[in-house]
């Protein structure tokens, strides 16, 4: 399904992503307002949705959050805007966004965020549905983890970043080589998008238990290792 939800309401700006994307294939649906785009979204069936923070009505970052309550974490998200500070980006990941795009911005630099999240939301089941590390474990088909038996709720994001930690348990992972394996990118992000994303996973994952399991190695990364 190339379905793809646009919620922007400044019109050149809907009409260069709107035409770009249904040229390499993607059917488009734009909503000019917040509340018409939080309505799409609910009541239609897409497999991306880009979304704008600066709306008429409501803003991105509320929709973002009620997407979230309404609808899980099954489709990505990816925010759209002008406010490009780090305090920008984190709220904006905080809301559930999965990832940050900084206006303005080349149409190939969208294309590629765009492909790299759709192909992780249509990743195939791997023949291994299970993976475990200490007393945590992850379900693959369901994207479910249980931590002692108790369920960590994790955004896709974190989902992905707790994976492939788990298959690297016990040797340090660079902040380059996170944005490589994690968003598939190979150029700076411009923010401190890993470390912010860490500390998300560490608060979930950490946070009520002993054993640690998130280690930050100083000037090199992090590491998952029990204790």
């Amino acid at each position: 399904m190339n379905r793809i939800l646009l919620v922007e309401d400044e019109a050149n700006v809907a009409s260069f992503i709107s035409k770009g994307l249904s040229e390499k294939g993607y059917d488009v649906t734009v909503a000019n307002d917040g509340e018409s785009g939080f309505r799409a979204a609910t009541q239609g069936d897409f497999s991306l949705i880009i979304l704008d923070v600066i709306l008429p009505g409501r803003n991105g970052m509320d929709i973002c959050r009620d997407i979230r309550k309404a609808k899980g974490y099954s489709t990505p998200i990816l925010m759209v805007t002008a406010l490009g500070s780090t305090d920008q980006v984190v709220k904006g990941l905080e809301t559930g966004a999965d990832d940050y795009l900084t206006k303005p911005f080349k149409f190939q630099e969208l294309l590629a965020r765009v492909k790299v999240l759709q192909r992780r939301a249509n990743a195939p089941s791997s023949a291994n549905s299970e993976l475990t590390y200490a007393d945590v474990s992850v379900n693959l088909n369901a994207r479910k983890v249980y931590r002692d038996t108790k369920e960590v709720r994790l955004s896709n994001r974190e989902f992905d970043l707790l994976v492939y930690m788990m298959r690297n348990p016990g040797r340090v992972l660079s902040r380059t080589e996170i944005l490589q394996q994690v968003w598939e990118v190979n150029f700076d992000m411009g923010t401190n998008v890993t470390d912010v994303y860490v500390n998300y996973l560490r608060n979930k994952l950490d946070k009520e238990f002993t054993n640690r399991l998130i280690h930050t190695v100083v000037g090199k990364g992090y590491m998952l290792q029990a204790e």
